[in-house]
């Protein structure tokens, strides 16, 4: 009794990323529930938070959670470069160099585009159903974007539509 989507606070894909940040959950438990989810609702979507160079970060903790996004078909991601707080924890952690912290979250926004494109093109041919919002643009219930072609459609109308194609980060109908 959930809608195919759901917004994740993954925030890292490395286990002693997530245990310095001091999370409940680790990187096995991420991937199961993704898993899990999808058993349950096969054409399930994930968005995720997730922070790039957190201090103490090495470039085979950043690759765990760049892989992460593609194991777990994350689709959704919000990418946050890590930005020191005084007076917190990891202030006091060695921090990584901003540079650094740059191209980390320019490849995981990457990383995140690419699942995405590779799952709006398995919706081509799909039924999804819609509800538009404005200008003949709506939500699926998966959270994707679908432009409607038909302009017979206002806002608020609820519909299924049959994908014809992917212009940009929208399906078509």
């Amino acid at each position: 009794r959930f809608m195919p989507y759901l917004h994740l606070s993954v925030q890292s894909g490395d286990d002693m990323i997530l245990k310095r940040m001091k999370r409940r959950h680790n990187r096995s438990q991420v991937l199961e529930f993704c898993k899990r989810a999808r058993e349950i609702r096969p054409n399930m979507t994930f968005g995720a938070d997730v922070i790039a160079g957190f201090p103490t970060e090495t470039d085979e903790h950043f690759q765990n959670s760049l892989d992460l996004i593609q194991e777990a078909g994350i689709i959704f991601t919000h990418i946050f470069p890590y930005s020191k707080r005084e007076g917190t924890p990891a202030a006091k952690m060695p921090q990584v160099n901003g540079a650094v912290v740059k191209k980390r979250a320019r490849l995981l926004r990457e990383a995140g585009h690419d699942e995405l494109q590779k799952f709006l093109q398995r919706q081509v041919g799909e039924l999804v159903r819609v509800v538009v919002e404005k200008d003949g643009v709506g939500r699926a219930e998966n959270f994707l974007e679908v432009r409607i072609l038909d302009e017979k459609v206002k806002s608020g109308d609820i519909l299924e539509a049959k994908v014809s194609g992917v212009e940009g980060n929208y399906l078509i109908s």
